[in-house]
């Protein structure tokens, strides 16, 4: 089995533009994601950590040598106890176990993430 971490940290404020920007949105973010942030009080705050949790990703993948995976292509999502969780929407990655964790503070967001290749 192989591992791979990766992490990213943004500050909040370089997304406070982006929340109606519709092109940046959809070239990141799945409507999933979309809808959920702009569901949560500091929009902001929540797409800076998702965009934080798909850089992690794609750098954690690229350990692995794992490339054509976009933004599009991940998504983050909240399990039904409300842990953040990644899932790859691109076919053929099911050997991948990934772990991430958000946190952000009130100008910072960051992610980290883990990845298991049996």
């Amino acid at each position: 089995m192989k591992m791979s971490i990766g992490c990213d940290v943004e500050k909040i404020s370089r997304f406070d533009g982006k929340i109606e920007d519709d092109d940046f949105l959809s070239k990141i973010y799945t409507d999933f994601e979309i809808n959920y942030c702009k569901s949560r009080g500091n929009i902001s705050s929540h797409l800076a950590a998702r965009f934080c949790a798909k850089e992690a990703v794609v750098k954690a993948l690229g350990f692995l040598d794992i490339s054509g995976i976009y933004y599009k292509d991940i998504e983050i999502f909240n399990s039904d106890d409300g842990c953040p969780n990644v899932r790859l929407l691109k076919e053929g990655y099911s050997d991948l176990k990934i772990s991430v964790s958000l946190s952000h503070s009130s100008d910072m967001a960051m992610a980290t993430v883990l990845i298991y290749k049996s």
